[in-house]
Parts: C-alpha cells; sequence; structure tokens
C-alpha cells in the first residue's frame, strides 16, 4: 500500500500545485485519504478527457464499472483504484457521492448545453460539490451539520474554473456560462458558435458574465466558510488555505477585467505562500471569518437527485450550527 500512497501523491503533486500545497498541512491520516481522492478524481477526468470523443462514453463506463468493483471488494491491481477502495471502505463514503462525480463526466461527455444558472449549479454539484462531501469523509468531520457548507465549497471552486477557463473550454467545445448570463450581457446563443474560433466580438460580453459568475462563487465560498468549524485545526488550516487560493484566482480575474482572452490566471507561488499562513493563522485564532459576499445561496430544488442531506441547505452563508442541526 506504500507503493500506492507514493503513486497518488505523484498524481497531486504533478497536476494540482494548489491542492499539493493545502494537502501538506493535513494530519497524515487525514492526507493520505485526501490524496486518495484526488488521484482517483484525477484518474477519472484524464481517463475520459485524453481519449478521442469517439470514445469517451466507453471510457465513462469502464469507470462506472470500476467504481462498482471497487465498492464490492474486488481485488485492484492499479495502485491508485487500491489506495481509493481503502479509503472509502475506512472511511466509509457513500458510494453515491463517488458515482455522482462520473454522472457529471457523463454531462460532458453528452454534451450538455447549459441554459439557466439551475442547470450550472447541478454541474456544478455533479463535478465538484460531491467531492467536498467525499472530503468530508476523509478528514472525519465531526458534523453532518457541514456537509451542505462543503458541498457549496466545491461548487465555489467549480464555478471559479469555470471562469478562468472559458478560452480553453472554448477550444474543446464546452461551454458552461450560462445562456441566460450571456444573454442579459449582449451574447445569447453563443453555444451556438461552438466550433469556430472563439469570436472576438463575444469578449466583451462574455467578461460580463464571467464577472456574473464570480460574484456567485463569492456567495458560495462564504457558505463553505460557515462549515470549516466542523473539521480539526489541521484539516481547517488546509481546506481554508485552498479556498484561499483558489478565490485569489478570482480576484485576479477581475484584475483583468474578467477578459476571457487576457490568458490563463494563476496565484504565484509566493501569494499562495501569504494565503497559507493567513489561513493557518485564522484557523489558529478560531474565528469564522467570511472572505466572501454573503448572501442566501441554494442548489436547485429540480434535481430531485440530491442526497437528501444536501437538499437541507442553510439560509445564510454565515449560520450558526444550530441553524444547520
Amino acid at each position: 500500500m506504500k507503493e500506492a500512497a507514493r503513486v497518488s501523491a505523484q498524481v497531486i503533486e504533478k497536476h494540482s500545485k494548489s491542492f499539493h500545497l493545502a494537502s501538506r498541512v493535513l494530519p497524515p491520516d487525514a492526507r493520505i485519504h485526501a490524496v486518495a481522492l484526488y488521484a482517483w478524481c484525477r484518474r477519472a477526468d484524464d481517463a475520459v478527457d485524453l481519449v478521442a470523443p469517439s470514445r469517451q462514453q466507453e471510457a465513462l463506463d469502464t469507470l462506472f464499472d470500476e467504481l462498482r468493483l471497487v465498492y464490492e471488494g474486488a481485488e485492484q491491481d492499479d495502485p491508485v483504484l487500491a489506495l481509493f477502495q481503502e479509503t472509502v471502505h475506512e472511511r466509509r463514503i457513500p458510494f453515491r457521492y463517488a458515482q455522482d462525480l462520473l454522472r457529471g463526466m457523463h454531462m460532458d461527455v453528452q454534451g450538455q448545453r447549459y441554459e439557466s444558472m439551475d442547470d450550472l449549479l447541478a454541474y456544478c454539484y455533479y463535478v465538484a460539490g460531491c467531492v467536498g462531501l467525499m472530503m468530508c469523509h476523509a478528514m472525519g468531520t465531526r458534523g453532518d451539520w457541514a456537509l451542505a457548507n462543503a458541498t457549496h465549497l466545491g461548487m465555489a471552486m467549480q464555478i471559479t474554473n469555470i471562469c478562468r477557463d472559458v478560452l480553453e473550454d472554448w477550444e474543446r467545445d464546452r461551454l458552461y456560462i450560462p445562456d441566460e448570463i450571456l444573454a442579459e450581457c449582449g451574447t445569447g446563443g453563443l453555444a451556438d458558435r461552438l466550433g469556430s474560433p472563439f469570436p472576438p466580438d463575444a469578449a466583451e460580453p462574455v467578461s460580463h458574465a464571467i464577472a456574473k459568475l464570480l460574484d456567485e462563487a463569492d456567495r458560495y465560498y462564504a457558505s463553505g466558510d460557515a462549515g470549516l468549524p466542523a473539521l480539526s485545526l489541521r484539516c481547517s488550516m488546509s481546506i481554508r488555505t485552498a479556498r484561499s487560493v483558489y478565490s485569489a484566482i478570482g480576484d485576479r480575474l477581475r484584475r483583468v477585467g474578467c477578459d476571457p482572452l487576457a490568458g490563463r490566471q494563476y496565484v504565484p507561488l509566493g501569494r499562495k505562500l501569504v494565503l497559507m499562513a493567513s489561513s493557518v493563522m485564522r484557523s489558529v485564532g478560531g474565528g469564522l471569518v467570511s472572505l466572501g459576499r454573503s448572501g442566501p445561496v441554494s442548489i436547485p430544488e429540480r434535481v430531485l437527485e440530491f442526497p437528501d442531506e444536501v437538499l437541507t441547505l442553510p439560509t445564510h452563508p454565515s449560520s450558526s450550527r444550530s441553524s444547520l442541526a
């Protein structure tokens, strides 16, 4: 199992400098499980994205079969699957959460179009919110009351990713910004132009749409903050670090006017270290500091497939523990 842990740790170090930095703050037992989850998520993502479109459904079917065998306890030769299997059984991660991630990937494979903000929020749950739920188990979260907050934090990070990667996604024939928001900003029906170079005339209205999504992400980050007291001190330090680095990507996007043609925005290592130090201080101080804009947030109720505990949402991101019980 040491070899499986080594391979999984290499995956997170290679593919995500931000999560690798945050994971180093975790206590050893939580870190190995968090790394196992990240490595499996990355493996699944690559299995679909790195094959020809004509083979993506086949790759996704294989992932569903693998997941079933992992939960059934079948012996795993792949080191990433072996460590993931140990994690899901030891930390009792519901099959539903892992399955939901693959369902989100299916939305990409089938070329899902996003007409409304509810459509986008549903996607963000399936590809990221459910990862927040799995991480709750990996870190031994002390209260189920924080599950909705963990879901929101994952969704906030996914919205940030979408805002950062508009041009890259366009080049892969994907557009996640909801058409209703694009229409409000003056470029409705933009998804109909996928398959051609990004239209320069769409850059300005898309920048306004990105700004709207970043404001939405801030509300979800604020809700995520409310769940941090459910974590142990070192886990809180780690998650607060990841949250701060990700939301800082949004700050850098705003600095360039949310221009989708300005190039990929990233947070330099020096700034990440400052954010990490600040996150440690906040966690040690025990203060629940909301770093984003406040306001009620929700997951679209029409998506009836969401786990029951995720449908019980806080009225305000800064809600106390009692309001979430």
